[in-house]
């Protein structure tokens, strides 16, 4: 389960990033379930990416005996919301582009 939860949270915290990009660009915004698709996945791919070049800090021993490890889970939730409003915005301003060709 412990590989699982940097996971869950860049999913989440993409799919509360990709929402929040939606509605602050409303231009861009692909409707809510849009949103929340491009952004779970921005969030997972920017995550990883994250998680990947940033590794693992020293980790606290009061975490590292809990299991946890604060500065990774700030990282995949800053990764996860981060990807998943930046793929938001492009996926928006695509599908607007493409929309206003036609």
């Amino acid at each position: 389960m412990e590989t699982l939860l940097p996971l869950i949270i860049q999913v989440v915290a993409g799919l509360i990033g990709g929402n929040a990009a939606g509605s602050a660009l409303k231009e861009r915004s692909l409707g809510t379930t849009g949103n929340s698709i491009a952004g779970g996945i921005g969030g997972i791919v920017l995550g990883q990416i994250l998680q990947a070049v940033m590794g693992g800090g020293a980790p606290d021993a009061g975490a590292a005996m809990a299991g946890l490890d604060i500065g990774k889970i700030v990282t995949d939730i800053v990764g996860g919301g981060a990807g998943g409003a930046i793929l938001t915005a492009i996926v928006g301003m695509l599908k607007n582009q493409v929309s206003g060709a036609r």
